[in-house]
């Protein structure tokens, strides 16, 4: 505050959020998973008093339905194994692909990157690991 501002000329500053995310403990989610499912309407009436939105209450929900939320689940590890690609010469037999055939009997996807860079994986891949493998091998 400066001299020449009359003290009625003021305002107050409240800060109200710092924008900081809120880290929830698992036992936390699960109480308000639980809490929420108590009557009919309570989504958002749980929600405001938890201090969080409907929509990630909705997503906890949604997780808790498909046992996502137990904490029995480890994180899924898959084995991945990064070669480098064979320099390609005229003379070199090419990598072949298996024909689409069968691999949809084996239940393979393969996804070819470019650069000699291919992932193949299992249909019951975990698909946000996947996604992570992916935009790691994109980066290279």
């Amino acid at each position: 505050m400066t001299d020449h501002m009359p003290m009625s000329k003021v305002s107050r500053l409240e800060v109200v959020s710092t924008g900081a995310r809120r880290r929830w403990t698992l036992e936390e989610k699960q109480r308000i998973v639980t809490e929420s499912y108590g009557g009919p309407r309570l989504v958002s009436v749980t929600a405001r008093r938890n201090g969080l939105s409907t929509s990630q209450l909705f997503t906890w929900r949604r997780l808790a339905r498909e046992g996502k939320l137990s904490g029995d689940a480890a994180p899924v590890l898959v084995p991945v194994e990064i070669t480098p690609a064979a320099p390609i010469s005229s003379g070199a037999p090419q990598p072949v692909s298996s024909p689409p055939a069968q691999r949809a009997r084996a239940g393979i996807i393969e996804i070819e990157l470019g650069g000699g860079c291919r992932v193949r994986v299992d249909r019951d891949v975990d698909t946000e690991a996947l996604q992570r493998v992916l935009e790691l091998l994109r980066r290279r």
